[in-house]
């Protein structure tokens, strides 16, 4: 298996600077986040948002630990690289569109190479449910954790 590669859109009744506060709170995004199950940041930028944090992700199939290195586009977005981790690579993003009404379009999207070992576990069908299992959760608990006040 090569690059796997999937995103999920939702739209938002959120302004997109509140949808870009919330995901930029990476250390408390496993509250929304449906397969992330914990963050531990080990390293904060001079702002002190997570720069560099150890993830540990549902994958279905496995669980999967990452060590990500987070960038920030305020409000536009943030975007994340793999450091070290169970795939041979993993980048990420979120990209946040203004739209009128006070809401947004919300994409979040990832690309990896799960390596040998998780790659053979990824085959066929099961291919297409880990992808949407991995983007759908992220973005559609976006929305959810957002539009419940």
């Amino acid at each position: 298996m090569a690059t796997l590669e999937a995103s999920w859109t939702v739209e938002i009744e959120a302004p997109r600077e509140r949808c870009y506060e919330v995901a930029a709170d990476v250390e408390n995004s496993p509250e929304w986040q449906g397969t992330l199950e914990e963050v531990e940041v080990l390293e904060r930028d001079a702002q002190g948002r997570a720069l560099v944090v150890e993830t540990l992700s549902d994958a279905m199939v496995k669980k999967v630990r990452s060590w990500l290195r987070f960038s920030y586009d305020p409000p536009g977005g943030l975007s994340w690289e793999q450091e070290k981790g169970e795939t041979k690579w993993l980048t990420g993003s979120w990209a946040f569109d203004e739209l009128d009404d006070g809401r947004t379009r919300a994409t979040y999207g990832l690309r990896t190479d799960p390596g040998r070992m998780l790659g053979l576990l990824l085959r066929g069908p099961i291919e297409g449910k880990v992808k949407e299992l991995l983007t759908k959760s992220a973005a559609e608990g976006l929305k959810k954790h957002l539009e419940a006040g």
